[in-house]
């Protein structure tokens, strides 16, 4: 794993490096599947990866016009169960992905992350009424913590 990491960062950080776009098609092969999205007034592809670890999920990659990547994450795969969410104590590290999340809570706040590769959600528990904060790494539910009320 240290190696791949650091073969990977040492693409990532060449001077003449592949474009972000060319980089994942390199380490990944090519998508499984690209779907054509609308974002507010901006298209966009989204492009998928099976992934052997997580037959469940898909790195998604929301690449914009000229192969400008907006946005890379784990993602649930097409017709794969998502886990039942009613209450906070339903969320599981690892088990739950950003969307899923948000449906289940709705609304949510979105809040910045402390990485490029983090996000986090602010939420209020329908059991309890109390608000919490979902935080997620590449997309995936990492912890919850109490909220600012």
């Amino acid at each position: 794993m240290r190696e791949a990491n650091r073969r990977w960062q040492a693409m990532v950080r060449a001077p003449r490096g592949r474009g972000a776009l060319r980089r994942y098609r390199s380490a990944l092969g090519e998508p499984e599947s690209s779907v054509r999205r609308v974002v507010g007034d901006l298209e966009c592809d989204a492009l998928l990866w099976r992934l052997p670890l997580w037959p469940d999920l898909r790195f998604e990659v929301m690449a914009g016009p000229g192969g400008a990547v907006w946005n890379e994450w784990l993602v649930r795969a097409p017709g794969a169960p998502a886990p039942g969410l009613r209450t906070v104590r339903d969320l599981r590290p690892w088990s739950c992905t950003v969307d899923e999340v948000a449906r289940a809570f709705a609304p949510v706040r979105p809040m910045e992350g402390s990485a490029p590769t983090r996000w986090a959600l602010a939420l209020t528990d329908p059991a309890d009424r109390l608000p919490y904060v979902a935080e997620f790494t590449w997309g995936l539910l990492q912890r919850v913590l109490p909220g600012r009320v």
